[in-house]
């Protein structure tokens, strides 16, 4: 994630607060039941879809393979694509005041191993949620994609 974070440390030297465009991916996994995994995060910022930047010369399906495993020690493989994001309800301001517009691909993922452990400190816990028991999310994906 260092090349990220230096990358978006650049612009934001650039740029400042200011409203950034971010390509971004996310990523469904269901455990055998159907329920949804989700991830708490360590800022506060509540519960999430495992999900982040896509780094410069990486392609959407790298970018959620390394997310998930960064952010849940899953080993994941893409499977499809369940819809593309953005807009004025994707736009998210950071604590510190940095403002983002999320451009986010969702995929559908399969779970091939799970390493026990993530290695993100954005991390605080992860939980399977079924339909029903669902907290809200930072961004408003479509439950019917979260579930279909």
């Amino acid at each position: 994630m260092s090349l990220m974070r230096s990358y978006l440390t650049e612009l934001r030297g650039l740029i400042g607060n200011r409203l950034l465009l971010l390509p971004s991916v996310a990523a469904v996994v269901h455990d055998r039941a159907g329920n949804l995994l989700l991830q708490e995060k360590a800022s506060g910022e509540g519960w999430s879809l495992p999900a982040g930047a896509i780094e410069p010369g990486e392609t959407p399906q790298e970018a959620v393979i390394r997310e998930v495993t960064e952010e849940t020690g899953l080993t994941i493989a893409p499977t499809n694509i369940l819809g593309v994001f953005g807009g004025r309800d994707f736009r998210y301001t950071y604590p510190n005041g940095d403002q983002v517009e999320y451009i986010v691909t969702l995929f559908r993922c399969q779970v091939l191993e799970d390493q026990g452990s993530w290695t993100d400190n954005e991390t605080r816990s992860l939980r399977y949620f079924a339909r029903d028991e669902m907290p809200p999310l930072a961004l408003p994906y479509p439950v019917s994609a979260l579930f279909s």
